[in-house]
């Protein structure tokens, strides 16, 4: 069965048990309605996915594979903070009239520093380290800029990614800050499994562990009953992800270089509502 199945059940369950709801405080997200969307949260989790042994997609429920794609390229190739160069419509909510989500995720990738080797942006920085210092334990990118925080739409979740080689093997964790469970959760893991077999591949490395840091691991009030129905539901076989091998340059790869291969799921019919 799917091991992000069974994490994802194992997280939930234990926030809707043991989590802590925040009903008796002024929260910053809303309904479409304009009602505080409240949440019950916990803290500090911590998962780890080995992608030797499966992709981690759920399939208690679809994750959408492709549109998850889009946007980690949107923001670590494309270095966009514009949707109007992302294919879905995930960031309307905090995009202004000329589709900028101001000085977050993308623009802060590509922010440039001059090192002894050249002149890099964040992105480009840990390719060349991945290449030519693998024994460093600097690899990293940071998206959470104190300076530019006033000028976000919305502040990072996903903030920070650290790389660490381990003899021909690359590893990640990824840092977040706050995860919406239901909506965002395996999203974020489908999509930086992802980055990491790309890094891993143009660097000639193997793809190893990912592992997740959330420290504010959330369900919303309105989203309870759909998480519990989607528990309920078996689990099915983990999908094999096939990689374009002939792609060797982290610019190179599109949407199309990427496939699930006996990717089952179990459909859910019923609109997630989204906090904003």
């Amino acid at each position: 069965m799917s091991r992000a199945d069974e994490l994802f059940r194992e997280n939930c369950l234990q926030i809707m048990r043991d989590g802590v709801w925040d009903t008796d405080l002024p929260v910053r997200p809303h309904w479409e309605d304009g009602t505080p969307a409240h949440t019950v949260k916990k803290f500090g989790i911590v998962n780890r996915y080995d992608l030797r042994e499966e992709f981690p997609i759920l399939t208690i429920r679809r994750t959408a594979f492709r549109s998850c794609i889009d946007e980690i390229l949107w923001i670590w190739q494309k270095k966009s903070n514009n949707i109007r160069d992302l294919h879905s419509h995930i960031w309307d909510s905090w995009a202004d009239e000329s589709g900028s989500i101001g000085k977050a995720y993308g623009y802060q990738l590509a922010q440039k520093a001059v090192y002894p080797e050249g002149e890099f942006d964040q992105v480009d920085r840990v390719l060349y380290d991945l290449k030519h210092n693998p024994a460093s334990r600097r690899i990293l990118t940071n998206l959470y800029n104190f300076q530019d925080l006033h000028e976000m739409h919305l502040y990072p979740c996903a903030y920070s990614m650290t790389f660490n080689v381990s003899g021909d093997t690359l590893n990640g964790i990824l840092n977040q800050r706050s995860n919406d469970m239901l909506t965002a959760n395996n999203w974020n893991v489908v999509q930086y499994a992802v980055l990491l077999i790309m890094f891993a591949q143009v660097s000639g490395l193997k793809a190893g562990e990912l592992v997740h840091v959330i420290a504010d691991a959330h369900l919303y009030d309105r989203h309870i009953p759909i998480v519990e129905e989607i528990l309920s539901r078996p689990q099915k076989k983990a999908p094999r992800l096939v990689v374009d091998p002939s792609v060797k340059n982290f610019y190179d790869f599109t949407v199309d270089s990427f496939a699930l291969e006996g990717y089952e799921y179990t459909p859910l019919e019923t609109k997630i509502p989204v906090a904003i």
